[in-house]
């Protein structure tokens, strides 16, 4: 069961390493993406995990309202909307603004 986890945690983390610099998705996305529709809850999971893997922008993975709902699993609870906005992502109280504009879609950027 852990080697499942790990394969499916390793498929978040390579989509999550091609979401450009300055946009956001949601776990949901991802879920969908990877052909697992039901499972935002994992790829959640993943992004808790992910916390140390250096090349895994995290902070680019919120929920589906645009709410930095990972933010506890980063050094500080701040360090979130902190790496996002130096990126020109605009958050107010742990949210995205203008999530349409930002948001990045896999089904749609990583069509082939």
């Amino acid at each position: 069961m852990a080697k499942d986890h790990s394969n499916f945690f390793n498929d978040v983390y390579e989509v999550v390493k091609l979401i450009p610099e300055g946009r956001a998705t949601s776990y949901g996305a991802i879920a969908n993406y990877l052909g697992t529709k039901g499972s935002a809850r994992m790829v959640g999971w993943a992004m808790n995990a992910a916390h140390g893997l250096d090349d895994v922008p995290a902070h680019r993975v919120v929920n589906r309202a645009g709410i930095l709902t990972g933010k506890h699993h980063f050094e500080t609870p701040s360090r979130m909307q902190e790496r996002l906005e130096a990126e020109g992502v605009e958050v107010k109280n742990d949210k995205v603004q203008n999530f349409r504009e930002v948001f990045w879609d896999p089904n749609e950027e990583l069509a082939l």
